[in-house]
């Protein structure tokens, strides 16, 4: 029986111990949780114009015809901006304007980076 007590004594001392470990973790990930309201909007932002550049580099290299891997993709508050070292041609620049165009979040696209032959 002393056993029995020795070992109920030290599983709930680890328990405790484990708990309160636990809620050490728990505080400390959830503390950056708790942002302002304007650092949410720009995290959000942020997120959005990533997700946009993204979403418009891997339509652009999927398109047939449009040398996509060439193209650089910046996106500022939904605005995009597109450019390139290598010239392209008038309808290939339409093209890669009407891409991103379509693409959800896209405010503008600015194509003045793109070198037309």
């Amino acid at each position: 029986m002393k056993k029995f007590a020795i070992t109920a004594a030290a599983a709930t001392a680890l328990t405790l111990t484990m708990a309160s470990a636990f809620a050490e973790t728990t505080q400390a990930t959830q503390a950056p949780m708790m942002l302002a309201a304007g650092e949410v909007t720009e995290a959000k932002e942020d997120v959005s114009d990533t997700w946009i550049t993204t979403k418009v580099k891997a339509d652009l290299v999927t398109e047939k015809g449009i040398p996509g891997t060439d193209i650089k993709v910046e996106t500022n508050k939904g605005v995009v901006s597109l450019s390139s070292m290598t010239k392209v041609t008038e309808a290939q620049k339409d093209t890669a304007v009407a891409i991103a165009k379509k693409i959800k979040g896209v405010k503008d696209v600015s194509a003045d980076g793109l070198k037309a032959e």
